[in-house]
């Protein structure tokens, strides 16, 4: 069934509904979840918020790991932010967790965007001629490729009344329209946005924002425990090939391959999400040598049952038994057979 949406058209088959069935199944049992993990969300909301910096400044470009991000995010220093890399992403930590905190109050309208774009560059003075502002230039979107070369992956609206009227009419939409299901309004919204490209810069950092934004104030809270960030970043060739898609038949375009795929990235996190959870309630039932193990692995991944022994003053029969028994539980992954095998944190 062909309907639309905003200025575009979506197929609404079975696979689309099934997506949003599956996605809404798992938020109708949320609240019970939030409270029956309570302390364990806070790791892994701690955990998903280092892996949702790191991965959306570095779709733009940044070459800071994960690890170094914790360790910028764990030690501030605004008068030491001398680099791109580094201000990025203690920007993109400030509008993440200003979005955390304040979801409910934030509005989706023109000057809010403003506001979250000016928060997003605070760092960066070369950013300081528009920040917060609507582009003065037009801005294709570029890929960087891999031999450092960049790519236009599509046009963009132009600068002056036709992006603020293309912004204005978005707004419109969304706080208008209440017969479209909100993961579809969310989806669309997202599409429009990086497309308009409003700002000079920083669009595509602001865009994943939003989609954390405008899932929290539809109720959608488990987002804050798992990365959409890192997802497509994972995805990210077939991030900019379905935007290119859809966009290349601009004006009135079917979005469907977008939304389908905004709606895959989003289940496939949430599963992620589900069986950590899992995980974490089978590791509290463990004995302390089975978290020692585990920890070691962690710490040493690859290593073999001989040198867990030797290390952890374990019988070499015991620690088989056991590992044998982590990978049964899911909480390891086996590699190879006889003299070579391995083990690695699932």
């Amino acid at each position: 069934m062909h309907t639309s949406i905003h200025t575009f058209s979506l197929t609404l088959d079975w696979k689309l509904i099934g997506l949003i069935s599956q996605i809404d199944r798992f938020d109708a049992s949320w609240t019970t979840i939030e409270k029956r993990e309570g302390q364990s969300l806070k790791q892994l909301k701690s955990i998903a918020t280092v892996r949702s910096v790191g991965a959306s400044t570095r779709i733009e470009g940044s070459q800071l790991s994960d690890k170094q991000v914790e360790i910028l995010l764990k030690n501030i220093d605004i008068t030491r932010l001398q680099d791109r890399d580094t201000q990025e992403v203690v920007g993109y930590f400030n509008v993440l967790d200003f979005i955390s905190e304040n979801f409910s109050d934030i509005n989706i309208k023109q000057n809010d965007l403003k506001h979250l774009h000016h928060m997003l560059l605070q760092h960066s003075s070369k950013d300081d001629w528009h920040r917060g502002e609507y582009k003065q230039m037009s801005n294709a979107v570029e890929a960087r490729m891999p031999d450092g070369s960049r790519q236009v992956i599509f046009q963009t609206t132009e600068p002056g009344f036709a992006t603020r009227d293309a912004m204005q009419s978005l707004v419109d939409w969304y706080n208008t329209d209440d017969q479209i299901h909100p993961l579809v309004k969310c989806a669309v919204f997202c599409y429009e946005f990086v497309t308009i490209h409003p700002f000079q810069d920083g669009n595509g950092r602001l865009s994943r924002l939003l989609a954390t934004l405008l899932l929290l104030k539809a109720g959608y809270k488990w987002i804050e425990y798992v990365s959409f960030e890192h997802e497509i970043e994972s995805r990210k060739a077939e991030y900019y090939r379905v935007l290119r898609s859809s966009q290349a038949n601009r004006p009135g375009e079917d979005v469907t391959g977008w939304v389908v795929f905004f709606f895959d990235a989003l289940d496939h996190i949430q599963r992620q999400l589900m069986d950590k959870l899992h995980t974490q309630g089978v590791e509290a039932t463990l004995s302390p040598r089975d978290k020692a193990i585990l920890t070691f692995i962690s710490n040493n991944p690859g290593c073999k049952s001989g040198r867990i022994s030797v290390e952890l003053g374990y019988p070499a029969p015991t620690v088989k038994r056991t590992l044998t028994e982590l990978v049964t539980k899911n909480l390891l992954a086996k590699h190879g057979i006889g003299p070579g095998t391995n083990y690695t944190i699932k």
